[in-house]
């Protein structure tokens, strides 16, 4: 895992709604920052759906708005409690064999406060899960895109994993 090249898979982060805790905002812009030094990545966030009552009818309709985004070739990963727990090096070996696989795009996907519906639990090629412990959706942004920033520096052996 020691390749210098840059990553020719594109990923995209997706998740629903703005990310609006100041220090969350402060701790993403800086984590892109430094992965885009590594390989191409993408914020798209998904409005959020206000003023539905009913968890079923707003995990359905969030469904229904990420699957229209969604291509057939892409590679779809939930971050969900449910998904495989991995250590940071697991991590970095799981992207760069996604990349070695010749996917080109890997979308990881942070879901509302209510989690997936069942159609996003169907279309989803993988799951993980970054803790057994439950974190905000706001705070997971922050906590997973620190991860993918480890991983980068995992398999270009930088100090930083070690610090």
């Amino acid at each position: 895992m020691s390749s210098r090249k840059k990553l020719k898979m594109k990923i995209e982060i997706w998740w629903i709604g703005k990310t609006f805790q100041d220090f969350t905002q402060k701790g993403c812009v800086e984590f892109i920052k430094r992965i885009q030094k590594f390989n191409s990545i993408e914020i798209i966030e998904i409005p959020e759906i206000k003023n539905q009552q009913q968890t079923a009818n707003l995990k359905k309709m969030e469904a229904e708005k990420i699957l229209d985004k969604l291509k057939p070739t892409d590679f779809l990963i939930l971050l969900d409690e449910k998904g495989k727990q991995l250590t940071s090096v697991e991590f970095a070996s799981f992207i760069q064999q996604k990349e070695n696989n010749s996917i080109k795009k890997i979308i990881f996907l942070i879901g509302g406060a209510f989690g997936f519906d069942d159609k996003i639990y169907e279309r989803a090629n993988d799951k993980i899960s970054l803790s057994k412990m439950t974190f905000s959706h706001q705070l997971i942004r922050l906590i997973f895109l620190e991860q993918l920033y480890r991983a980068f520096t995992i398999q270009h052996n930088f100090p930083y994993h070690n610090e």
